[in-house]
């Protein structure tokens, strides 16, 4: 008997490039990550895009970052251009990242070819709303901290019920 695992075929729609209106959906603790110059503490901040794929659901872009603020961190210089001013030395002392969750911005997306040819969309620039702009509120996410085991944005969890066997 021949048991084949395959790459997954579905592929999902990448945001196009350009600057939108966007939301603070999450807020996600990658922990250590192990990367060229050692381990890093990562956090990946994900919006909503205030513009809607074929399908009729939302984008979805994300940036990860060091958990920094470093005068050269790009957490520090994403947040600052999105706040429109800079960090007070009290701020610097500590800032609660769960305070970006149902923030407005403006984010700058640009698709990029990875070495794999899969062409991804990527935040290039983090800014704050424009005067007047409408607010935007999250639509049909769920943080990945409060999601059940497998279960993705938009759909419902798998019981026992849908197995075919």
């Amino acid at each position: 008997m021949t048991l084949l695992a395959r790459r997954p075929t579905k592929s999902f729609a990448q945001a196009p490039e350009g600057l939108f209106a966007g939301c603070c959906v999450d807020v996600q603790n990658l922990g250590l990550v192990q990367g060229a110059y050692g381990a890093k503490h990562k956090v990946r901040l994900v919006w909503q895009l205030d513009l809607t794929t074929d399908e009729g659901r939302r984008y979805e872009v994300a940036r990860v970052y060091t958990l920094s603020l470093h005068e050269r961190a790009a957490l520090r210089k994403d947040l600052e251009s999105w706040r429109g001013r800079a960090f007070t030395e009290k701020e610097l002392d500590g800032f609660d990242l769960e305070r970006l969750l149902g923030v407005n911005c403006q984010i700058q997306v640009v698709q990029r070819l990875g070495d794999d040819g899969t062409i991804y969309a990527n935040v290039s620039t983090v800014i704050a709303p424009a005067k007047g702009q409408p607010k935007i509120a999250p639509v049909d996410f769920v943080r990945l901290k409060d999601r059940q085991n497998g279960q993705a944005n938009g759909t419902r969890e798998v019981t026992a019920d849908d197995i075919p066997f």
